[in-house]
């Protein structure tokens, strides 16, 4: 299979190839989530899957740029992401404000991009938390992560990188989820900008920036390829972060400004003092990320990913619901040009498609336990 060269080839393969390797995976994921022991765990852990399907959809559309080896990178895209997601459920709707556990819990993440980490058979990653008996799920999701790694020809070029990004997206989780009062001095503390670097880059920005996991799949990918130059990993990881992955964060920040409101969630769209200051830094945003991935091999492929961040989120049904958020939608399309505006459209059609079938499973669930009552009845 080639790398997709248009919008039209890219979802294409994404519809054909990538959403039905990842349902397969997910679907294991899932029946794994029912028979985690502790109610609580398997609460999040199946509502992370059912609420979350799409991160590992698009994520793994990262697997079309691998000249091979696209199945064990799918599988390594669901299951990181899976992690993630279960992660952020436990400490977002947690039941702990505990720093400690969220560090913990997020030792998971390092053990799953360090094949044959130490102690990983005995750390008990729930160690701050009372729910405890996940029957071996996030364990399982660690060494299936190892595995493939371990199997990747240029591991070694990027652990280094691998190590640096989830560094920073660990300590987004940790201090994002403590005591509200807390958070905001911690996330500064941490991720204040070296001017020099980013002038003009905020803290809630910078922490937005660490929050998405498309640099940790385009180097995984890359590293699939024995005969990858090492420098290029340096130019990945550059090039994704802080912009590529502070615009995908963003855009999920901006669609999500009402429902964090109504659920009281830190949401870093909320510290622009304007509607025209976001629409500015937002711009700004879209146009870095766009010439940072001018320098990467495969430039259309990442410039069609660049677009379908856009078309993806901007979307969303969220959007139509938030009059502000639609004027930027607007404006954030009209920068990314026709592509951006083909993803829009898809992803759109996705969306009513999805809302549709989820609406007739449920009348034919209803129908179905109607029958069986009235059965039972007579």
């Amino acid at each position: 299979m080639k790398v997709p060269n248009n919008p039209l080839a890219l979802i294409s393969s994404f519809y054909n190839y990538v959403i039905p390797s990842v349902k397969l995976h997910l679907d294991r994921w899932q029946t794994k989530a029912h028979e985690i022991p502790d109610p609580e765990l398997q609460k999040q852990a199946v509502i992370s899957i059912e609420t979350k399907r799409f991160h590992c959809e698009w994520g793994a559309i990262y697997s079309l740029l691998a000249k091979d080896n696209r199945d064990e990178i799918i599988e390594f895209i669901v299951a990181y992401q899976t992690l993630l997601d279960y992660l952020d459920n436990l400490c977002d709707r947690s039941t702990s404000l505990n720093p400690k556990d969220f560090e913990m819990l997020h030792k998971s993440v390092f053990h799953a991009l360090t094949p044959n980490a130490e102690n990983i058979h005995n750390s008990s990653y729930y160690h701050f938390r009372k729910e405890q008996e996940d029957g071996g799920y996030l364990q399982e999701l660690v060494k299936t992560c190892q595995t493939i790694l371990q199997g990747l020809p240029s591991y070694s070029k990027i652990s280094s990188f691998l190590n640096e990004l989830a560094t920073h997206y660990c300590n987004l989780q940790v201090y994002k989820h403590i005591e509200v009062e807390k958070r905001v001095p911690c996330l500064k503390s941490f991720f204040t900008p070296d001017q020099n670097d980013f002038p003009n880059m905020k803290w809630y920005e910078m922490s937005a920036c660490a929050g998405s996991s498309l640099g940790i799949f385009c180097l995984m990918v890359y590293a699939s390829d024995e005969n990858c130059p090492e420098e290029l990993f340096e130019e990945v990881k550059i090039s994704y972060f802080p912009w590529m992955q502070g615009l995908h964060i963003l855009l999920d920040y901006l669609i999500d400004q009402e429902e964090d409101r109504r659920e009281g969630d830190l949401n870093f769209c909320f510290y622009y003092q304007s509607d025209s200051e976001m629409k500015h830094r937002l711009t700004h945003f879209v146009k870095k990320a766009e010439q940072g991935i001018k320098q990467l091999p495969n430039y259309n492929f990442h410039h069609m990913i660049h677009q379908a961040l856009l078309g993806v989120y901007l979307g969303d049904q969220k959007v139509g619901k938030q009059k502000n958020v639609q004027k930027m939608a607007s404006h954030l399309l009209s920068l990314g040009g026709v592509s951006a505006i083909f993803f829009f459209i898809n992803a759109s059609l996705l969306n009513r498609f999805r809302q549709y079938k989820h609406k007739i499973d449920n009348l034919l669930k209803s129908g179905l336990m109607l029958n069986s009552h009235q059965t039972k009845v007579t």
